[in-house]
């Protein structure tokens, strides 16, 4: 067991539904004693709407309907998705010597109607609303990666 003085959060410090947002919840990451907190919209004692577009955690998108449990060190603790929205994530990351292309891909991205979240000055999260949106903005991110300005992923595991 981690000890919780070894557990690391990411955290969201503008997500994009901040508005709709009364709550916040941690989801564990792969690795050991991470954790991302969402920010959340309580349904239920233990059901939550997710508010943000998650940084590092798969299979959970913006608007999806989340499940949480009490362990011995969490009282929120993400256990499942209960309903999907739809949406779709993609995560975009700039090496140093991408940077100078954020703003252009950022703008690009908005133009097309995807919310976007920073995490860092070289990291975002992309929301896209449903399959076909999710499609077009993978066109856009695979031409710029292809054209070396950035590296991107899909929010999926699977």
């Amino acid at each position: 067991m981690v000890d919780v003085v070894d557990e690391q959060f990411s955290v969201h410090e503008d997500p994009v539904w901040r508005d709709r947002a009364d709550f916040i919840v941690n989801a564990p990451l792969a690795e050991d004693g991470r954790f991302e907190q969402l920010w959340c919209r309580r349904l239920s004692d233990d059901t939550f709407e997710v508010c943000c577009i998650p940084f590092f955690l798969y299979d959970v998108a913006l608007g999806d309907t989340v499940r949480t449990e009490a362990t011995k060190s969490r009282t929120y603790l993400v256990s499942k998705v209960l309903v999907a929205s739809g949406r779709y994530v993609f995560r975009v990351h700039f090496d140093r010597s991408m940077l100078r292309h954020r703003d252009e891909v950022v703008a690009e991205l908005m133009a097309m109607g995807a919310l976007v979240e920073w995490s860092s000055p070289s990291m975002f999260a992309v929301d896209a609303v449903d399959a076909d949106h999710a499609q077009r903005v993978a066109d856009v991110l695979f031409a710029h990666e292809q054209a070396g300005r950035l590296v991107y992923e899909t929010g999926r595991s699977a």
